[in-house]
């Protein structure tokens, strides 16, 4: 290198040096930038979250944490003279006969209500999703006892099966059978199932999603190589609805063991004698409001909505231990990628 390029290579290095500096102040700004746009994101997912999560705590977790401190009381929800019993509520109730068998009568009613009404369901989501006529009218007669109030069906359903003056006698009455205590023991529970199976809508709705999501294109393969349609049907459509069914077990499960106002309403003695339900209806749920509201023991019926939570904790665990090995996902998960 001679001595005049000296001062040629002298300035190229100080213009690197100078673009490296500015590449230095410039670093710090936009990760600055970054930052501010990532937390003005986290504000504006807590301010469009924050009602949900007050209620959630105000609403759910509080009642919770304060049924679990009644749940070591004696407390009636009137007298100021309680005692802390410790696990005394919880030692009582496993021991007493009643609670079983009412749970007992609950997991009865769970395993035969939700098969029974995702069958129905998906039986009517195929029907409304063939190519008749009228079909938009049909989904939404099926669909609309699923929206009825609970206390407007459980009302329906025991003017439906009076005993005097209900329309299900009547037609008994008409092909010359003797009219039937539908709402007392035993055939209280045939009631409660045929109330559920009513409001199958709901269901319906949800898996006729599932059904218009199957690919077309499986089911004209299928039929290419000469499936029938019921072959088809359980190969294909059953597997890819299988996330869907999944979903339904395990909210069907959840509502059928704290159905209450039904039981109620469809209760032939009515619900201000709740002690007198017909006994294959005299469910958990119905255990815990007579503790609660004809007993007046806040902490022993507290102490059995804790066992029941539990209950529910352990048997959505189960259903999804179960079912992790015939469940099929169209879209791999997150970790497996």
């Amino acid at each position: 290198m001679s001595v005049g390029q000296l001062p040629s290579v002298a300035a190229a290095q100080a213009k690197k040096a100078t673009k490296a500096k500015k590449r230095l102040r410039s670093a710090p700004r936009a990760e600055r930038t970054r930052t501010s746009m990532t937390t003005r994101r986290r504000r504006a997912f807590y301010a469009f979250t924050s009602p949900w999560i007050i209620g959630f705590l105000l609403l759910t977790v509080g009642p919770m944490v304060y049924a679990l401190w009644l749940s070591f009381t004696t407390f009636d929800g009137i007298s100021p003279r309680w005692h802390y019993v410790g696990l005394g509520n919880y030692r009582e109730l496993f021991a007493d006969p009643v609670t079983w068998d009412a749970l007992g009568r609950t997991g009865l009613f769970a395993v035969t209500s939700v098969p029974l009404s995702i069958v129905a369901g998906l039986a009517l989501a195929v029907l409304v999703n063939r190519p008749l006529r009228a079909r938009g009218l049909l989904r939404t007669l099926l669909y609309l006892p699923a929206v009825v109030p609970p206390v407007g069906a459980g009302l329906i359903f025991k003017q439906l099966f009076n005993r005097d003056s209900g329309a299900a006698n009547g037609v008994l009455h008409l092909v010359g059978v003797d009219a039937v205590a539908w709402l007392d023991d035993p055939y209280a529970r045939y009631v409660m199932l045929m109330a559920v199976l009513w409001a199958a809508g709901n269901i319906m709705i949800i898996s006729l999603a599932g059904l218009q999501d199957v690919p077309r294109e499986l089911h004209e393969a299928a039929r290419i190589d000469g499936a029938s349609a019921w072959r088809t049907f359980r190969s294909i459509t059953v597997p890819l609805l299988s996330p869907v069914l999944l979903f339904q077990t395990v909210t069907g499960m959840i509502a059928s063991v704290q159905t209450v106002m039904p039981l109620l309403l469809t209760a032939n003695s009515g619900p201000q004698s709740v002690t007198s339900i017909p006994q294959a209806n005299y469910m958990y749920t119905m255990h815990v409001f007579a503790e609660y509201f004809a007993l007046g023991r806040y902490g022993y019926a507290s102490a059995l909505l804790w066992v029941l939570f539990v209950l529910i904790l352990i048997a959505t665990g189960l259903i999804f231990k179960v079912t992790s090995g015939v469940v099929f996902y169209t879209v791999e998960p997150e970790a497996k990628k």
